[in-house]
């Protein structure tokens, strides 16, 4: 695994990881800033074939 596929797996399960805790918090704000994040991530990694796990938040 390169260095490119393995930081955005990275900052995935981080991002994630943080949304998780912004719903759980009840920090609607916040899961919107998170969500987009990941949304994010998650195109930036098919633009470049990196394939990504649904993870626990279902998102």
């Amino acid at each position: 695994m390169d260095a490119f596929t393995a930081g955005i797996l990275q900052r995935i399960r981080n991002t994630e990881s943080d949304l998780i805790r912004a719903r759980e918090s009840g920090d609607d704000y916040l899961v919107d800033v998170e969500q987009a994040e990941l949304d994010d991530l998650r195109r930036l990694a098919a633009e470049y074939g990196v394939e990504v796990e649904v993870g626990a938040s279902g998102a």
